[in-house]
């Protein structure tokens, strides 16, 4: 992806930058990172390592409650610019983070792009979920969607993955092809107890910068 592209999104009044954990974040924060006026800058990040390594000062958001703007990735984008996130196990965090920013921007490459959530992005819609709710929530969603919540595992140890804030993740398995009112899907989700938050990101985002495979960058919501 194109560093001039990102730069584009920037202005010099933008000092507070909110800094996501998406895969290709990086971009972003090397591009931010060559930016003398933004050395002083403050960021709200999940990728801690990743701004110390490009020089770039921490802070949170209880010193700095409104940013600038925010950078993130997703894993997968639709036509309307609804996002699922979430599969990293960051969602919680990373919509706070969002919904905090004054213009939230999302760095994707092309094979994230889709007409309809869950063509492209075929591992479920995560939803965390505290732990003592697992399984009636599991139920919950079957009723209710049909489809298939898993609960996901660690992968590197034994038992659930647990998130930054010690919850589970369910990852919801729905059918790509039904023709879901993703608004009420999300609203219904998040009214079940135990329910903490969901990788649907609807609304949030008013423009994507999509890295092609040829190397080139165009922009989805202009």
């Amino acid at each position: 992806m194109q560093h001039g592209a990102l730069l584009l999104a920037l202005s010099k009044d933008e000092q507070i930058i909110g800094i996501g954990s998406g895969t290709t974040i990086e971009y972003a924060v090397e591009a931010i990172g060559q930016l003398t006026e933004y050395q002083p800058g403050s960021l709200e990040s999940n990728a801690r390592d990743l701004c110390v390594k490009y020089n770039l000062e921490l802070t949170s958001l209880d010193i700095h409650h409104k940013l600038s703007v925010a950078f993130d990735g997703a894993d997968e984008v639709d036509e309307s610019l609804t996002l699922i996130k979430g599969g990293g196990g960051c969602l919680l965090q990373e919509k706070i983070v969002a919904s905090s920013a004054a213009n939230f921007i999302v760095l994707v490459d092309e094979r994230k792009c889709s007409k309809k959530l869950g063509t492209q992005w075929t591992k479920g819609l995560p939803i965390e979920v505290v732990p003592m709710a697992i399984k009636p929530v599991q139920i919950r969603i079957k009723e209710v969607f049909g489809g298939n919540p898993l609960l996901r595992p660690a992968g590197t140890k034994m038992g659930p993955q647990l998130t930054d804030n010690g919850n589970f993740l369910l990852d919801w398995h729905f059918d790509p092809q039904a023709n879901y009112d993703w608004h009420k899907v999300e609203d219904t989700l998040l009214h079940m107890p135990g329910v903490v938050e969901t990788g649907l990101f609807i609304g949030m985002t008013r423009k994507v910068y999509v890295g092609n495979l040829d190397g080139s960058t165009r922009i989805l919501g202009e």
